[in-house]
């Protein structure tokens, strides 16, 4: 079986919103369901420095790497970039000014918006809730896919 985070076709997951509420916190569900967006320095993840990869905290799909994270000073866990494919984007109007947000591909939870201000190689801040990511150190297996309303996660 090939290993998760290399996968190429990730299956899209139809799960009603009540579903999340099971399996994430009301924190969890507000930033993730609601689009929400989670105090700044709340979250210990912000300074996470352990090699491991960040996964979604709802349907656990790899999205980001340690090696692409950096200190960016905001508060909020911050990459320059994503695992390949593992997050998609759209404009936010809920502010004054637009933004992009970023979605987990799999699930469609809200993780937090991307800035054009990050290090190279890219250029990119995508700035991360942390409560809408889990850590998983590198000697710790990745947790299977996860869907709470109990259907079948597959890839291929």
């Amino acid at each position: 079986m090939p290993d998760q985070k290399t996968l190429s076709t990730i299956t899209t997951l139809d799960t009603p919103p009540s579903a999340w509420r099971s399996v994430l916190s009301t924190e969890g569900y507000r930033v993730m369901v609601d689009e929400g967006t989670e105090p700044a320095f709340s979250s210990a993840l912000d300074t996470e420095k352990r090699d491991g990869t960040f996964v979604c905290a709802a349907c656990f799909l790899p999205l980001f790497e340690s090696a692409s994270k950096f200190d960016s000073g905001t508060g909020w866990p911050s990459f320059f970039g994503p695992i390949e494919g593992r997050v998609e984007t759209k404009q936010d109007f809920k502010s004054v000014l637009p933004r992009t947000e970023y979605h987990c591909v799999r699930c469609g939870g809200h993780l937090g918006h991307v800035f054009p201000d990050g290090p190279q190689p890219t250029g990119q801040r995508y700035c991360n809730n942390g409560v809408a990511l889990r850590f998983v150190p590198d000697s710790e297996p990745l947790p299977g896919p996860r869907d709470p309303s109990g259907n079948d996660v597959t890839t291929s």
